[in-house]
C-alpha cells in the first residue's frame, strides 16, 4: 500500500492519533463540553484524516499509477480513472 512517502507505520501511526482524538470527541460530547471546543476538536480530527488520505492518495500516484503508466493499455486508463475518483472523493469531503 504505502510505499513511498509515508511509510505504512507511519500512516498506522497517525490513525491511531486520531482514534484517540475521536474517542476523545466522545468524552467530550458525553461531558456536556462547550461546543465551540468540541467543534474544534472534531476539526482538528477532520484535518488529520485529511493527512492520512493525502498520504494514502501519494503512495498510490507514486507507485501504482506510475506503474500502470508505463504498462499502458486499459490498465492505465482504469488507474487514472480511479486515481481521478478519489481525488474527486477527497475534494468533496
Amino acid at each position: 500500500m504505502t510505499r513511498h512517502g509515508t511509510s505504512k507505520d507511519q500512516q498506522l501511526a497517525r490513525l491511531r492519533r486520531v482514534e484517540g482524538q475521536v474517542r476523545g470527541i466522545a468524552r467530550m460530547v458525553e461531558e456536556d463540553t462547550y461546543c465551540i471546543d468540541v467543534l474544534t476538536q472534531v476539526s482538528a480530527a477532520s484535518r488529520a484524516l485529511q493527512a492520512v488520505a493525502l498520504g494514502l492518495l501519494d503512495d498510490h500516484l507514486a507507485h501504482c499509477v506510475v506503474e500502470a503508466a508505463r504498462a499502458g493499455g486499459p490498465e492505465q486508463l482504469a488507474k487514472l480513472r480511479e486515481a481521478n475518483e478519489a481525488i474527486a472523493r477527497l475534494v468533496r469531503s
